[in-house]
């Protein structure tokens, strides 16, 4: 109730993280219906990816009451046209609703959203909301974010924030806050946990679920004790770029670089053993050109541009590869050499396994070093790079999840395979003290 009273009286940002069947989407739900009568317009209910959507919203059934919950929200009397490939509805009153994923939100057509909700928000993509916030503040439209807590990341980062900003409404509920359990059914939660999934990850599988803890990592997170083991020697901070030193990019290309899958770009810069990522940069539904611009509108001095092993594919549009596109390439019909997109020698990285690239970059994590605002979103991207968890065989996955996390992982594991087989320094323990208490160089 404090959040629909804080809604009702023209709230227009929410950020609440309420434990397992305490109702999250439902309240969303039913709010989103109730606005779109008072305002017409296009409303969203984005999750981390567009398939999840399907199956938690779309086809969610209430166990209460046996009805679907979109149903339960949206009553097929308030309705002009459904549609369940798009996961669309047009209401009778105009407005429309949709479920849509942050792994491709700004490849949608249409009208931008007047209200948003933002599912499981510490697994979504938190490019999403930078690039969703001004048209919403535009627009004069709510945004509402619920999730369960995955470590310190980008949705801790966020509550803090609305805990310290008037114009939020931020909240946490754990199970022990609300009466939707009692105190045994707790206790048999817990135990059914650590039965499930062995006494340390079922204890921290119901802390995230029902303590709401941020203390505990993504279950299954590749990267934990690293990027855990950055922040405490103070790795994680300010990294400026120095003029000095020319910068290296390494990158992971989403549909061939033709513009379909995501494109995810590291900005490095090396000094000995230590390895500076000065920057990230990623974005969806862009082409090479795009990339190129963003690269040379920067104020760096440029070395070697590293790309996978697939950008030698050529492309069926122009007849000419990503690599030859991105570092010039001869021109037999002209007999001139055309020169390339970016500035700086372009090379492919080495093709290896999976397995291998994750190695790699366990080993790198060491000599490495975080701008932590301009590195966010590929923070992000490591923190929530992870193996999933396999409810049949009771164990974690063999391979890492394929999901927006993947780019800015991928891209990151090239760095370190690089950097293992171009005979790279040796590492050494970090020399801290030019930094100022572990928040960047002096």
């Amino acid at each position: 109730m404090p959040l629909w009273q804080y809604l009702e009286h023209g709230g227009l940002r929410g950020f609440y993280v309420w434990h397992r069947r305490a109702g999250k989407d439902d309240l969303a739900l039913h709010w989103t219906a109730l606005a779109a009568h008072r305002r017409v317009g296009t409303y969203w209910y984005m999750l981390p990816q567009q398939a999840q959507g399907r199956k938690a919203i779309w086809e969610a059934v209430n166990p209460k009451t046996g009805k679907r919950r979109i149903d339960e929200a949206f009553p097929d009397d308030l309705r002009a046209r459904t549609s369940s490939q798009e996961m669309f509805i047009q209401l009778k009153c105009g407005s429309t609703w949709q479920v849509v994923g942050s792994d491709n939100f700004n490849s949608l057509v249409g009208s931008p959203p007047v209200g948003l909700v933002m599912s499981e928000w510490a697994l979504a993509k938190q490019a999403a909301w930078a690039y969703l916030r001004p048209i919403l503040r535009e627009n004069g439209g709510w945004a509402l974010f619920n999730t369960t807590p995955r470590g310190k990341n980008h949705a801790y980062t966020m509550m803090q924030a609305a805990k310290s900003d008037p114009a939020w409404f931020a909240q946490i509920l754990t199970a022990r806050q609300t009466s939707v359990f009692t105190p045994e059914q707790l206790e048999a939660e817990l135990a059914e946990y650590k039965r499930e999934f062995g006494d340390a990850v079922g204890e921290q599988m119901f802390e995230q679920e029902y303590l709401c803890s941020f203390e505990q990592p993504v279950v299954g997170a590749i990267y934990a004790a690293e990027l855990r083991a950055a922040r405490e020697q103070g790795r994680i901070g300010r990294v400026p770029y120095d003029p000095l030193l020319p910068v290296h990019t390494w990158w992971d290309i989403g549909g061939a670089g033709q513009g379909g899958d995501a494109t995810g770009v590291w900005f490095i810069q090396k000094q000995r053993a230590e390895v500076r990522a000065i920057r990230y940069h990623e974005s969806t539904g862009k082409a090479l050109p795009y990339y190129a611009k963003y690269c040379t509108e920067l104020p760096y001095r440029y070395g070697t541009h590293w790309f996978p092993h697939d950008a030698r594919a050529k492309s069926l549009g122009s007849g000419r590869s990503i690599e030859e596109l991105a570092g010039g390439y001869y021109d037999p019909t002209t007999g001139e050499q055309v020169p390339g997109m970016l500035p700086g020698e372009v090379k492919i990285s080495p093709a290896v396994n999976v397995e291998d690239r994750i190695n790699a970059g366990r080993s790198l994590f060491p000599r490495m070093w975080f701008d932590e605002t301009n590195c966010a979103d590929g923070l992000d991207a490591l923190s929530n790079y992870r193996r999933e968890w396999k409810d049949k065989l009771m164990q974690l996955n063999a391979a890492p999840l394929h999901d927006w996390s993947s780019h800015g992982a991928d891209a990151y594991g090239e760095i370190a395979l690089t950097e293992q087989q171009t005979g790279a320094a040796k590492p050494k323990k970090p020399d801290l003290s030019k930094r100022l208490g572990g928040s960047g160089w002096a």
